[in-house]
């Protein structure tokens, strides 16, 4: 019988108020000068140096991975940066999300309805998978190209294999071409059902009905070109003053003619199981708008196939000159920090339109641009006011989860939706409660240090004190409980002294990244916290002096 993760849950109020701890942003003492979690731009970054401290290795895998341990540590080090990352580019991961639905039963009848496994599945990925760059980069475009899983209704059931499934699309192409992307997700179900134009019908001249513009106009402001017109470093085109946007009505109208006649793939089968999810859509011809289709300027001719509208108009979309400083700068605030600076999204923009070989799109390209910019690695970064960026729940989780090697020896990661705010990490895997993400990426912080200095913290629109403080109301509970089996011989081996946890917590857990007299409060509860030399009390001492910083800069 397939397991049912609402049914049980693993330590049901301890683990839930360790997810807790995590939602909040602690306040890093009340200095007005600098804002919280942000480090400042340098204005020349120096070379690179050969040798790769143990620091800026842990701070590079705050960039480019979901966390890491002494062995990722060392590995950097050994490897240097761009080699790590030709590694990671090829490394296999621990199989795909909808297998492992399969393997656990997750496809019987009775679990049609229910969104039972997703959440388990997801967070294995996350929290488990060794290409823990894949995972990152993957993480980055649910949070541009957004699919929830509550949105996928009207699709015949199996809503989690439908959200397994997209996560797996997105895994399987986010080291490929962007261009080809956009195809896939424009021809997928989960995106044809969360954004409404699966069944789209073309215009009815009798009853004057119009095709579903939905999809259409995301496409185009979310996906890839955005509402205004920018230069190649991502400032705005103005004209007189006035900024100049990219899109028109008439432009969404015309693109959604598109998007018409799309539907599920059952031929062969029906919706009594979840096989057709994952099947791209197809073409039901009398609800397809066959005339002409204009928009961005071009013409997509009449007469020809849906297939071949549908690549002509994404090849139209991905041919405007916003589509690389647009999707660079959304990348480089996933990865790297929230306020690039112009030359910063100049530099990645260009290697977005060029990779060096004449090719537009190199996902594998614009990664290593993002991740080897100066911006990103030089030392003198770190002692800045402007760069850097806040953590967010998930990643704050995240870097705990893989430096501590949680994991699930059952192999069912029962930890379940963890987006209440008041009890949990207030985010979760695939659970955006709009299309717009969790998060805006102009999101400015009102009536803070950080606004005035006309600065961005996107993640700070659903991290804040006051949620940080419900947080910390429960870590008298705290208790990792299974989460933390397999962990003795971290402990063992890295925490053989009072020192050895200080430099654990400082080079692992907050990279560094808080005033000196914090940390130095923290090191004094660690101090009392080390007597007891059990893994599990150790681990509550750093994970709750730990916590409350980990979602400092990532700088």
């Amino acid at each position: 019988m397939p397991y049912d993760e609402t049914a049980t849950q693993l330590r049901p109020a301890t683990l839930t108020t360790g997810l807790a701890l995590l939602g909040g942003l602690s306040a890093c003492g009340n200095d007005p000068t600098n804002p919280v979690g942000i480090e400042s731009r340098p204005l020349a970054a120096p070379p690179f140096v050969a040798s790769i401290s143990e620091q800026d290795a842990a701070r590079f895998f705050m960039h480019a991975a979901m966390g890491a341990n002494r062995e990722h540590i060392l590995r950097v080090q050994t490897l240097g940066f761009e080699a790590w990352i030709d590694e990671q580019l090829s490394l296999a991961g621990n199989g795909s999300r909808w297998d492992w639905l399969i393997s656990k039963g997750m496809n019987d009848p009775s679990l049609r309805n229910s969104q039972a496994g997703f959440d388990s599945c997801a967070w294995r990925k996350l929290i488990s998978s060794p290409d823990t760059l894949r995972q990152r980069i993957t993480l980055a475009l649910s949070e541009i190209i957004v699919v929830s899983i509550n949105g996928l209704v009207q699709g015949g059931g199996w809503r989690a294999f439908c959200a397994a499934y997209y996560l797996d699309l997105l895994e399987a192409n986010c080291f490929g071409n962007y261009r080809d992307l956009l195809q896939k997700i424009s021809s997928s179900v989960p995106m044809s059902l969360y954004l409404t134009y699966r069944g789209n019908s073309k215009a009815n001249t009798v009853t004057g009905a119009m095709p579903d513009e939905n999809y259409a106009r995301e496409i185009l402001q979310l996906f890839s070109i955005g509402l205004l017109k920018l230069n190649l470093d991502g400032s705005v085109v103005s004209n007189n003053g006035v900024p100049v946007e990219t899109y028109t009505n008439d432009d969404i109208t015309g693109l959604a003619r598109i998007f018409t006649g799309w539907d599920l793939d059952l031929s062969g089968s029906n919706t009594s199981t979840p096989d057709y999810h994952r099947r791209p859509l197809i073409q039901i011809s009398a609800k397809h708008e066959t005339g002409a289709s204009q928009f961005l300027g071009q013409t997509i001719p009449a007469g020809i196939s849906a297939a071949q509208a549908l690549s002509m108009s994404i090849d139209v979309i991905f041919a405007h000159a916003n589509v690389a400083p647009f999707i660079s700068r959304q990348l480089i605030q996933r990865l790297v920090t929230s306020n690039p600076s112009p030359a910063y999204i100049s530099r990645v923009a260009s290697v977005f339109n060029n990779n060096g070989a004449g090719i537009k799109g190199d996902l594998k390209a614009v990664i290593k641009a993002i991740l080897l910019d100066s911006e990103a690695r030089s030392a003198a970064s770190t002692a800045s006011n402007q760069t850097g960026k806040i953590r967010e729940p998930l990643l704050r989780f995240l870097t705990w989860a893989r430096a501590f090697n949680a994991s699930s020896t059952s192999d069912t990661w029962k930890l379940g939706d963890t987006s209440d705010a008041s009890t949990k990490l207030g985010q979760s895997p695939l659970r955006s409660p709009t299309m717009f993400n969790f998060f805006r990426p102009g999101y400015v912080p009102p009536n803070t240090a950080i606004a005035r200095a006309n600065l961005l913290a996107p993640e700070m629109q659903i991290v804040n004190e006051t949620c940080e403080r419900r947080c910390i109301a429960h870590n008298n509970a705290l208790d990792f409980g299974k989460l933390l089996r397999g962990s003795r011989a971290i402990f063992h081996r890295e925490m053989e002294s009072n020192s050895d946890a200080r430099h654990f917590f400082n080079e692992y857990l907050i990279v560094g990244a808080i005033r000196p007299s914090n940390r130095a409060r923290c090191h004094t509860q660690i101090s009392l916290h080390f007597s007891h030399r059990n893994p599990k009390v150790l681990a509550y001492a750093l994970t709750k002096f730990g916590f409350a910083f980990i979602s400092m800069g990532v700088t």
